[in-house]
């Protein structure tokens, strides 16, 4: 079963297993408010004047992270032009308004850029069961945590996978010895909501606010001297992301 799978998932699944009929949308993330998500336009570059699912999803994105404060209509205006050129600015990127292969990695994008270009990654094996217990491992230790957050927990583990210092699978990964308080305390075996599932949709779909961190930790409880004395990349909430 491959990854497109993920961005396709049975209603009856997400029904019975997430509790709270998440959408997993078709370009790698869920539409805000739970509205349907449009097909996606037939090109993998947007720029003013482009108009449909790929869009929204730029907006949404844009919006969730300050940059955009128009409405998430799927057409690209002058309002998402100038939200893309400040959010390129932002990453290093040539502040064009357009949103290409760069702008949409940049956003996390990347299965969306590779779909509609015709390249899919079929080559991934993650399954919907990977997709739910992800969703559950970041419930349970993040659902106090901004969206943002929830991501950066679920992005943690995927490179774990990546690595080779880990096991490479996601229940290796969650399930490993020490690795997560939720797995010791038992909150892996709640139910997760929308919110988890979606982010770790997008954790799946190539979201990582965290810049390849391998580790995360809450200063505030955590006991380990160890930990503190990794690199740290970035802060997000409560959380340190460190490598």
């Amino acid at each position: 079963m491959k990854k497109a799978l993920i961005t396709g998932i049975a209603a009856a699944i997400i029904a019975t297993a997430a509790g709270a009929g998440a959408v997993i949308g078709t370009t790698g993330a869920a539409a805000s408010n739970g509205a349907s998500l449009t097909p996606c336009v037939q090109t993998a570059v947007l720029r003013q004047g482009s108009k449909g699912g790929e869009v929204k999803e730029v907006q949404r994105r844009l919006k969730e992270w300050g940059y955009y404060n128009g409405a998430i209509d799927g057409v690209y205006g002058k309002g998402t032009v100038e939200a893309v050129k400040k959010f390129q600015r932002k990453n290093g990127l040539t502040p064009d308004g357009i949103a290409g292969k760069s702008t949409y990695a940049a956003l996390g994008m990347n299965d969306s850029y590779n779909v509609l270009n015709g390249n899919s990654s079929n080559n991934s094996s993650y399954t919907n069961s990977d997709l739910y217990l992800l969703a559950k491992c970041i419930y349970a230790e993040a659902r106090g945590e901004s969206y943002t957050g929830q991501v950066a927990v679920g992005a943690v583990i995927l490179n774990r996978v990546a690595s080779s210092a880990f096991p490479n699978t996601i229940a290796g990964v969650i399930y490993q010895k020490g690795a997560f308080t939720a797995v010791s305390d038992g909150q892996i075996n709640l139910e997760p909501n929308k919110t988890a599932m979606n982010a770790a949709s997008d954790a799946l779909n190539g979201w990582d606010p965290t810049y390849g961190c391998l580790y995360y930790y809450n200063p505030a409880v955590a006991t380990s001297s160890w930990i503190f004395g990794r690199k740290t990349v970035t802060t997000i909430g409560k959380h340190v992301f460190a490598i």
